[in-house]
Parts: structure tokens; C-alpha cells; sequence
């Protein structure tokens, strides 16, 4: 069982067969994924707002890739996608501020000591 402080997780299962098949419940894998999505649409929230803009919708799910090596498993690549709901900005501007935003994410600065992360940025017309 896993349990944080705040039980939001609160003694959910965690056994091989939750990381591994299709058991129910958490896995390392998992908790990074959703914290660096949650984190990252955190700082791009705060981004835009410094550049004078305000998301109607910013969505972000994030894909975490774990590889067999040879000592074990090994996490090797996280993909953001992010979808965004912001009036009067042009993609490029949403691109960049995207962009900017991953490289301030405390998770992603965490992340890339070791990780290769890419982001995709999709805005979307209001």
C-alpha cells in the first residue's frame, strides 16, 4: 500500500502486479507522470499570466516510457501533451511560452538531470 500525507492516495494497492499488468492501482510511473503534467500546467498558467494572457483551458496528460535493461527498468522518456484554450495569443507566442514554460517546471528541471522530455503543444481556437 502507498499512502501520502494529504491522502489524496490514501493506502492504494501497489504490487508488481499494478506496475507490471493490469492489476488495480498505482505505480512509480504513474505518480511522476501526473505530477509533472499537474506541475507543468501550474507554471504555464503562470507564464501566460506574466506575458498578460489568461488560459480558458489548459489540459495536460503526460506519457511516461519505462525500457527492461539490463540492471532492471529504467524510466527513458516523458512526452507532455498539452492542450490549450487561450484567447488572443498566436501559436507562436503559445509555442514559445510553452516551451519556456517545461524548461521553469520544477518536475521537468528534475527530470531532464536524467530524462529526455519533449513536450506537445496543441492551442486550441477558442
Amino acid at each position: 500500500m502507498i499512502s501520502t500525507e494529504s491522502k489524496v492516495l490514501y493506502e492504494q494497492p501497489y504490487t508488481y502486479a499494478a506496475r507490471f499488468e493490469d492489476a488495480h492501482g498505482t505505480n512509480p510511473e504513474e505518480l511522476i507522470a501526473a505530477a509533472h503534467a499537474a506541475c507543468f500546467s501550474m507554471a504555464f498558467a503562470g507564464t501566460l499570466k506574466r506575458n498578460g494572457f489568461t488560459a480558458k483551458e489548459i489540459e495536460t496528460n503526460a506519457e511516461c516510457s519505462m525500457e527492461s535493461k539490463d540492471s532492471g527498468y529504467e524510466i527513458t522518456h516523458m512526452l507532455l501533451h498539452t492542450r490549450c484554450q487561450i484567447p488572443g495569443i498566436d501559436n507562436d507566442t503559445f509555442q514559445r511560452l510553452a516551451r519556456e514554460s517545461e524548461k521553469g517546471c520544477p518536475v521537468g528541471k528534475l527530470l531532464e538531470k536524467g530524462l529526455k522530455v519533449d513536450l506537445n503543444a496543441e492551442l486550441i481556437e477558442p
